[in-house]
């Protein structure tokens, strides 16, 4: 079945309504015509629903469809802060078609274009050239909302600005410069600056190139077991500190990307107590995954920043439920097979992680690591606040950015089943439950 309705108006009936933002957690019907929410209830009979033909609106002929919602859930689609799409300049890993397909089949609705080396936002071309692909190409069958995230500097050089207020008029979120390093802190500083000026948010990955010096796992008896260079914390903290300080001296609006460590969790805390503009997301696999996972040298495990101890991930999840983190991003890096065919230390780093997003999210929920509440804000409201987007809302006249799911559908991963181009999850064999049936964008 596609998931996009051949109708202009649905009638779902018997559904899990759930929006947290209002406190809406109730079975009811949901009436949706030409893209707005018509009407809400416990019980909307369908000789009541004005038929699309019937309809003042010149844009309704089609009759109205029928859905049984039972026993699944009707929530609004998700905002993703970090994907890397790979095109164009890395169509061998996946295309913008690829991926888009598989974030919707994940739920998504929200998808930030994030820039990479091969694959940069450094003008208004490149930005109109993804938006091109995306509505001319993807839209008509996946529709799609892709939030562009610029250049911080020209080419990634973590040297020369990129011209920001160029890059905000043709439409970006915000700017970062992924996992490529600031030269100094004088120059973050001055990007901080600017970037303030033209009221963009900045988005930061806390590493500090010279304390990562080349490692690839979290530093700790393991890695020395394992032989691996290793990441002490202190890469992360030492970086994410420095710009917790230029954040409070500039006022920027900062968004830290990816954290991993729980002594990071202690600096945001107290960076958000003292009122600092600053966000957090954690990646999903972090939640799940730790260094246990890589002491058989599983490539699929090699990710950026890495796998930390079992407390740091259960810090993680207990920070996403205090709010210290705002969001859970799929931090999505589809990759090529040989990407992953070599020595642990010298294969790529990065998880093909839109297939496995939904379901990890469901279980989260089901195991009582985060509540209902706690779990949907942070993939919908509160990245949706932090990139100035709007957000699905289960509210009569809103427009329809909604997902309809089954919560209970049961799946395993495997490479024939996930819809990114690339196979590289360390998810495999994972027997999961959750599936999107329909969307309504």
């Amino acid at each position: 079945m596609s998931l996009h309705s051949q109708t202009t108006a649905q009638l779902i009936r018997q559904v899990r309504l759930l929006d947290p933002i209002n406190q809406v957690d109730q079975i009811g019907d949901c009436y949706l015509e030409n893209g707005k929410i018509r009407a809400i209830g416990e019980s909307i009979s369908s000789d009541a629903v004005p038929y699309p033909s019937q309809s003042t609106d010149k844009q309704s002929t089609a009759a109205v469809e029928l859905i049984d919602g039972t026993g699944q859930w009707l929530l609004s689609g998700f905002v993703d802060l970090a994907a890397y799409l790979r095109e164009p300049g890395l169509e061998y890993k996946a295309t913008l078609a690829s991926e888009v397909r598989a974030a919707a089949h994940a739920g998504i609705s929200t998808l930030c274009y994030s820039p990479e080396p091969a694959v940069q936002v450094n003008s208004r071309t490149q930005v109109n050239m993804v938006q091109e692909i995306n509505q001319q190409q993807i839209k008509p069958q996946y529709p799609m909302n892709i939030a562009m995230i610029g250049n911080l500097t020209r080419q990634l050089d973590g040297e020369t600005l990129s011209n920001m207020g160029s890059l905000k008029q043709a439409g970006c979120v915000g700017v970062g410069n992924g996992l490529q390093p600031i030269k100094n802190l004088h120059v973050l500083r001055m990007a901080l600056q600017y970037a303030a000026s033209h009221d963009l948010t900045v988005f930061l990955h806390p590493l500090d190139h010279h304390l990562m010096n080349q490692g690839c796992v979290h530093e700790s008896p393991i890695s020395s077991r394992l032989g691996l260079p290793s990441i002490p914390v202190s890469a992360e903290t030492a970086a994410l500190a420095a710009m917790l300080m230029l954040v409070a001296e500039t006022g920027a609006r900062v968004h830290i990307c990816r954290v991993s460590s729980a002594a990071s969790v202690t600096l945001l805390y107290q960076a958000k107590q003292s009122h600092l503009p600053v966000t957090a997301d954690v990646a999903m696999h972090q939640l799940w995954l730790t260094e246990q996972d890589i002491a058989d040298f599983n490539p699929l495990c090699h990710v950026m920043p890495p796998l930390r101890s079992a407390h740091d991930r259960d810090q993680l999840i207990q920070a996403v439920a205090d709010g210290v983190i705002d969001a859970i991003c799929s931090d999505h890096q589809p990759h090529n097979l040989d990407a992953k065919l070599a020595p642990f230390q010298e294969t790529e780093a990065g998880i093909s992680a839109f297939d496995s997003f939904l379901p990890l999210l469901l279980r989260l929920i089901e195991d009582k690591q985060l509540t209902m509440s706690q779990a949907l804000n942070a993939v919908t409201h509160n990245p949706a606040t932090i990139i100035k987007q709007a957000c699905g809302t289960l509210t009569v006249g809103a427009t329809t950015d909604l997902i309809l799911l089954d919560p209970k559908a049961y799946w395993e991963l495997s490479e024939t089943t996930m819809y990114s181009a690339g196979k590289n999850s360390p998810f495999l064999g994972w027997a999961l439950n959750g599936k999107v049936k329909r969307r309504f964008v």
